[in-house]
């Protein structure tokens, strides 16, 4: 069997674009750093309609080297923040918390910490120049204010070199005139698809009006057996090489001709396209990279809040794409997918959202599977509801479906990194629909969330998407 890895296809004569500091504004005392885009001498601008996100920065200096404060400082909007670094291969196992001041209430709040479980993709994307290191991403809300403290733990003899806060404003969400959902065409996202128009009305996907408290009740799920564990492959994933993906969908067979015969799963489930959660294409410079398969689904949280409005989540998941971008230096956000607690799904990375996208979310295994985050924190007691379990089990169905894999199977999957659960070239075994925890050593997707999945793959099984039924 060939390695998986030589099967995903990447672009060539792909753009390199660096983010820079585009100016410097004095608040409070303190030079907030604006970050623009810069590529190939011209500002990238979004298409029409699409709220553009604002990335700012502010330098963590100072003489002491195991510490990092910033004071109470005004900033500018933002309403998602974390902190990076210049090396993306310099891992640090320090602390860092944060305190944000409320726009509406001119309010303070408690520190909260900031999580250091992301590894820059091991595919290609993950050495391009300019990729940081970093925490995750925290939604905090309209904040105009933060406070800062970085501290290296006892093994460490200093923090990262040009450590940075980060903060997005991810623009108003405005609704408009999409159509609040795709039914997987291959053309839905990426470079060279339409232009991106308002965020969606969410009235299309969710009941009218604000949103009623989810129920946490799980899914009714269907019941049976994962079958035996296969035979694992026997050389590990190379990096991504070959030609240039296309980004039409698959065309329809000439007259004449034989349809080969393929598992195939019913229409997708309801998906928001990137065009209706309003993504900035100007951010994504390259192409997307394509699998020949995908194997599993990595279920994700994307930590931060579980108070949200499910009016907010494409605002959340703008956020997302520029800290993914602007922050980490990555082409496009990382996940395939997102699902919001409403049971809303939205598409993710470009590239097509029935097509097997390269993405940057399980570090050693994103050559072989799609990523799906769910908004909110499911480590320190939020509760995944019913309808965000469900959206995860008809999408995993779905999605896994449209390549032959039944969701309640186990796979075997050879690591291509050392990600502190597997070695790399070690055979893993894993179930076709995981937790992130069950690839990379993490915390994600939460231990609420995690102890969610056998009902879900047991949902997926039985979904009316999963191929068969």
């Amino acid at each position: 069997m060939s390695p998986r890895g030589a099967r995903a296809r990447r672009a060539n004569g792909k753009k390199h674009v660096t983010w820079l500091a585009a100016g410097v504004v004095v608040l409070g005392g303190t030079a907030v750093t604006a970050v623009a885009a810069s590529a190939g001498g011209e500002d990238a601008r979004p298409g029409d309609g699409a709220p553009r996100a604002k990335a700012h920065a502010l330098p963590l200096d100072g003489k002491d080297p195991k510490r990092r404060a910033l004071p109470r400082t005004g900033t500018q909007a933002f309403s998602l923040v974390g902190v990076s670094w210049e090396d993306s291969g310099d891992s640090f196992g320090g602390t860092a918390q944060i305190r944000t001041r409320g726009a509406a209430t001119g309010e303070w709040s408690a520190w909260r910490d900031l999580d250091f479980e992301v590894r820059a993709p091991e595919s290609a994307e993950g050495g391009e120049p300019g990729v940081r290191g970093a925490s995750e991403p925290l939604w905090v809300g309209p904040s105009d204010g933060v406070e800062a403290r970085v501290v290296a733990d006892d093994g460490e003899t200093s923090v990262p070199d040009a450590l940075r806060l980060d903060m997005i404003d991810p623009g108003e969400t405005v609704r408009g005139n999409g159509n609040g959902g795709v039914k997987g065409s291959g053309k839905a996202g990426g470079k060279g698809g339409t232009e991106p128009t308002a965020s969606p009305d969410t009235t299309r996907t969710t009941p009218a009006g604000p949103a009623p408290e989810p129920s946490t009740t799980p899914p009714e799920a269907a019941t049976g057996e994962a079958s035996a564990d296969p035979a694992p492959s026997t050389a590990p994933p190379q990096e991504p090489t070959g030609p240039a993906p296309t980004t039409e969908p698959s065309r329809s067979p000439e007259p004449g001709t034989t349809t080969p015969t393929t598992p195939t799963a019913p229409t997708a489930p309801t998906i928001v396209s990137r065009a209706d959660w309003g993504a900035d294409e100007s951010l994504v410079q390259d192409p997307p990279s394509y699998l020949n398969k995908v194997d599993a689904v990595f279920v994700h949280h994307t930590a931060g809040t579980n108070d949200y409005a499910c009016a907010d989540s494409p605002a959340v998941i703008r956020a997302i794409l520029a800290y993914h971008v602007r922050t980490n230096g990555w082409n496009d956000v990382g996940y395939n997918f997102f699902v919001d607690k409403c049971g809303t799904v939205f598409e993710g990375r470009a590239g097509g959202v029935d097509r097997p996208v390269l993405g940057a979310h399980t570090y050693g295994f994103n050559s072989y599977s799609s990523g799906v985050s769910l908004l909110g924190d499911y480590e320190n007691g939020g509760v995944p509801t019913a309808a965000a379990q469900r959206a995860i089990a008809d999408l995993a169905a779905w999605k896994l479906g449209l390549h032959g894999v039944d969701p309640e199977a186990k796979v075997t999957l050879t690591a291509a990194a050392d990600t502190g659960v597997w070695t790399k070239g070690q055979a893993a075994t894993l179930h076709t629909v995981s937790g992130h925890r069950d690839g990379y050593a993490t915390l994600c997707p939460g231990a609420t969330l995690y102890s969610a999945l056998p009902g879900i793959r047991a949902a997926a099984g039985g979904s009316p998407y999963a191929t068969g039924n």
